[in-house]
């Protein structure tokens, strides 16, 4: 199965202030949070017992409850992960305190809130890096809905299979830890979000790239369907190849080997005595939700092709420099281009290999799958395609396009530590009430009202798409005579059913 690469994720953590205390029971106990200008925040919830000894590894167990109130000010740790050496954030926009202990949710609520809707963000990160409360949800709160940020494991910790866990595990899933994780959160959501005013029958998911792909890992496991409304997928992807456990296993018997254990014969036991810190330091790799026969049992794209996931609202979309993954480009790159490809982006090609290996990057890794995600999902509930391609103006010296990630920041309307206010434009200002007024207005009622031009739901028939950029509108074929010829050359290889 495909996955995703690091991001260069803007980061977005909400200033300190002297703020009022405020009060919030959940099934737990008592919560002591604070209440801003524009929002009530509650941090650090935990929404499952901390992962550790014989819960590594293995699905996430109940909350444990605590007598008095619970301090509900302070960021928590964030999931073990790679952190920056010199303590600046990471390529998930994390730094500070990590812990194994982490298992927990921030809430933004708006003030007096009864019955809003909530909205449920999933970071990005490669599956390896990130955190919730790396994340502003303020400006949400500020108009009607209750934010909810999630850690979820990472890396090693949240996608490992190796046959002794498999066998311990019985009857019950294994491996697929981080997105057992979420499902915790949005079933903890649905037990306690009215205590924060929020609407448990009125719940949209949504993530950007590994958060992304979750969420289309979501959409397309049954145990997760009856616990959110709507959903929203930036930069996820769509195309994932088949991995199953089996394959998970043989990697997690290498890895063991890695690591001076006795490779696919090391016990359960063997493998948690390892340190958590020497997993993530000597385990790279791919990470993510697979197909592990019991909780997630085909990949996303199956599950679309074949009409099998969540029939709900949903937003999908890409960004137009999806190729800022791809790092720095090498002359030797232009070897894996295809003669197909450079006849089909003749204007790519002409331009240079670069320019051409990049498109072609952008549209196989991102453009070319949303859209097919829109075309399968539209037969039922509506869907709606984006297109992100607004560079800020700090950036315009030196880019034209829109990197990966770049269009966080206007969905939550907030800019972050990294961003001095001074650097931010008129026009990166209204475009980020533009395209945050979307989102809210999606989450409250399940259509993208925003601005005066319509967006038209997604059918391949009209193939239009809404574009978020220097000249904000409806585009019809966007990409099409490219987009086509990705899906000619990529479904073949997704092990999709027949029609």
């Amino acid at each position: 199965m495909l996955r995703f690469f690091a991001t260069a994720l803007s980061v977005l953590m909400l200033a300190g202030s002297a703020q009022a205390q405020v009060k919030a029971t959940v099934e737990s106990g008592v919560l002591a949070g604070t209440s801003g200008e524009t929002a009530e925040v509650f941090r650090n919830i935990p929404f499952a017992a901390p992962p550790v000894g014989k819960l590594r590894w293995a699905p996430p167990a109940p909350p444990v409850a605590w007598t008095g109130e619970r301090d509900a000010t302070a960021n928590g740790p964030s999931c073990m992960q790679p952190m920056s050496p010199d303590g600046s954030p990471n390529a998930g926009g994390a730094n500070g305190p990590m812990s194994e202990d982490c298992l927990q949710l921030n809430v933004f609520a708006p003030k007096a809130a009864r019955k809003a809707p909530v909205m449920v963000w999933l970071h990005g990160g490669g599956h390896r890096t990130g955190a919730g409360w790396v994340y502003d949800g303020s400006n949400f709160a500020r108009d009607g809905v209750v934010l909810v940020s999630i850690n979820y494991r990472l890396g090693p910790l949240g996608y490992f299979a190796h046959p002794a866990l498999t066998r311990e595990a019985g009857a019950e899933p294994t491996g697929n830890y981080g997105l057992m994780d979420q499902i915790a959160a949005l079933e903890w959501v649905q037990r306690n979000i009215a205590a924060f005013g929020g609407d448990p029958k009125n719940v949209t998911v949504f993530g950007e790239s590994a958060g992304g792909m979750s969420t289309l890992a979501l959409l397309s496991t049954p145990k997760a369907k009856p616990l959110f409304k709507r959903a929203i997928v930036q930069s996820g992807g769509g195309w994932f190849r088949v991995s199953t456990l089996a394959d998970e296993e043989a990697k997690g018997a290498k890895a063991a080997e890695s690591l001076r254990l006795a490779g696919a014969e090391a016990s359960a036991n063997d493998l948690r005595k390892l340190p958590a810190a020497t997993l993530i330091a000597k385990l790279g790799g791919d990470y993510g939700p697979f197909v592990d026969g019991k909780l997630m049992t085909e990949t996303p794209s199956q599950a679309f092709a074949a009409g099998r996931a969540a029939d709900l609202p949903l937003i999908i979309g890409a960004n137009s420099g999806e190729d800022s993954l791809l790092g720095p480009w090498k002359p030797e790159m232009a070897a894996t281009i295809s003669a197909a490809a450079r006849s089909v982006y003749a204007e790519e090609a002409a331009a240079s290999d670069e320019t051409l290996g990049r498109a072609v990057f952008t549209d196989r890794l991102m453009v070319g799958p949303a859209r097919w995600v829109a075309a399968k999902a539209s037969g039922g509930k509506p869907a709606w395609l984006y297109h992100f391609s607004y560079v800020g103006s700090r950036f315009r010296p030196m880019m034209t396009r829109a990197f990966h990630a770049a269009e966080i920041q206007y969905v939550f309307e907030y800019w972050g530590r990294r961003t001095p206010m001074s650097a931010v434009s008129d026009e990166d200002r209204a475009m980020a009430t533009l395209m945050h007024a979307c989102w809210v207005a999606f989450a409250k009622a399940g259509v993208p009202k925003c601005g005066t031009q319509p967006w038209p739901a997604y059918s391949p028939r009209s193939d239009q798409l809404m574009e978020f950029g220097a000249g904000n509108g409806v585009r019809a074929g966007f990409r099409k005579s490219r987009l086509d010829a990705q899906e000619t050359v990529a479904l073949p290889t997704l092990a999709l059913p027949a029609n």
